[in-house]
């Protein structure tokens, strides 16, 4: 099963698989949340950046019990970059959901330590 880094995120946003008109756009801000995470001690010890739609989420992370909560933040990161909501009860629950998940993760990061 191909569960592509690129393509859910585009999902997520609503983009079309076949529109390839924003990727780069989307590989760089998905990137400044891998390097985000990896400060967080989340996903491989080097870091890890994705190049193309061939990039899989069990290349960053294979812990199933952290990878939903991984996916959302690296869609609500990007979200908030590339298209933020403009209804500001909307911006405000994202940017609260990503303090969470942003707590949730560094103790978990930090537990593996």
């Amino acid at each position: 099963m191909n569960d592509s880094i690129l393509l859910s995120i585009k999902k997520l946003i609503g983009i079309t698989q076949s529109d390839t008109n924003f990727d780069t756009d989307l590989i760089i801000h998905i990137n400044s949340v891998f390097s985000i995470l990896h400060q967080l001690g989340i996903g491989p010890v080097d870091g890890y950046k994705i190049e193309d739609s061939n990039n899989e989420w069990n290349e960053f992370i294979d812990d199933e019990d952290k990878l939903d909560s991984v996916k959302t933040y690296v869609y609500l990161k990007v979200k908030l970059v590339f298209d933020p909501p403009l209804n500001g009860a909307l911006m405000e629950s994202f940017k609260e959901t990503i303090k969470e998940l942003e707590w949730r993760l560094n103790v978990t990061g930090e537990s593996i330590k």
